[in-house]
């Protein structure tokens, strides 16, 4: 049965055939556009194997063998290189470094942040040079900022005596003295990478609501309880984002030990990524450095794990 419309004419169903004709043309519509969009993934998807995946599984397979970086020793060995890595005491001790390192790094980079960020979220005149003075830092290369604070830490020359013997402290070899040596690492990160995290917070801290404030300020809270009981519980979320991401940057440090200390004095600040590279560079062990740096890998994936369920558990709390 047709249906009139208001010309007179009828609308009658579509036939089989034209269903089938119009089903054929979406099928080779969408056909068309996965192929599409599988040559826009190519490109990605080939260099994602060529330098993550099968890098990561070649090493991975190369951790089970006695392979030399001359080449020679591509036998299996199994979990020997494991075994020898848990029972090397240099191997511990570059990951006791990086573990302090990060603690003492990690702590500072999330707090001094904060405070930069809210003394520039305070409306003070200037803020364009107040934020590029902050952040600038966090440009410049690895080699640039250690060559800058090899010459503030210089015992004779440096900077950083000559301030302080106004003040009557006696110089010292900042980066030659095992006691001193790490801590002025820890300096020259934050001062270079704490511009990042400042960034964060500052995106976040003008993001809160200003009637909250105005409503605080009508009740009679001071700017400091203002402070603890309106910006931190608001800047909860990037302060957990900051430590995370800080946290994982911080394990993988290397840089800028390596070119200021060399990991020295007496293996004092040598990371455990420098270890992985003297072993494998310089000893021309691959396999047992492929196997030092699957073991720390394996430490940093149940860091981030511990990480996301005290996350979920925070989040689920709130």
């Amino acid at each position: 049965m047709t249906t009139p419309d208001l010309k007179g004419r009828t609308d009658a169903p579509p036939t089989p055939a034209a269903t089938a004709a119009a089903s054929r043309s979406l099928s080779a519509r969408r056909r068309s556009d996965t192929i599409r969009g599988w040559m826009y993934m190519a490109p990605f998807a080939i260099a994602f194997v060529l330098f993550l995946v099968w890098p990561t599984i070649s090493g991975f397979y190369m951790s089970f063998t006695a392979r030399s970086l001359t080449g020679a020793g591509s036998e299996l060995v199994g979990l020997a290189n494991y075994s020898e890595a848990f029972g090397d005491s240099e191997m511990w001790k570059s990951l006791w470094n990086t573990v302090v390192f990060t603690v003492l790094s990690t702590i500072p980079l999330v707090v001094v942040a904060l405070l930069l960020a809210t003394l520039v979220n305070m409306n003070l005149k200037g803020q364009w040079v107040w934020r590029l003075s902050f952040f600038m830092p966090f440009l410049l290369a690895s080699t640039v900022v250690s060559q800058f604070w090899l010459w503030m830490y210089n015992p004779q020359l440096g900077l950083v005596n000559e301030v302080l013997g106004w003040v009557g402290i006696e110089p010292k070899a900042w980066l030659q003295d095992p006691s001193t040596a790490m801590m002025s690492v820890v300096v020259t990160t934050v001062w270079w990478t704490v511009g990042f995290n400042f960034l964060l917070y500052l995106s976040a801290l003008q993001n809160v609501p200003d009637h909250q404030y105005e409503a605080a300020a009508l009740d009679g809270a001071s700017t400091t309880r203002q402070f603890f009981s309106i910006t931190l519980p608001q800047l909860g979320p990037t302060t957990v984002l900051v430590s995370i991401l800080q946290l994982l940057a911080s394990l993988k440090v290397f840089d800028q030990i390596y070119q200021m200390t060399g990991g020295g004095p007496g293996g004092a600040t040598r990371p455990i990524l420098q270890y992985v590279y003297e072993v494998g560079f310089t000893g021309y062990r691959l396999g047992y450095a492929s196997a030092i740096s699957y073991i720390f890998f394996f430490l940093i994936v149940v860091v981030s794990v511990v990480n996301i369920v005290v996350i979920n558990r925070r989040g689920a709390r709130s």
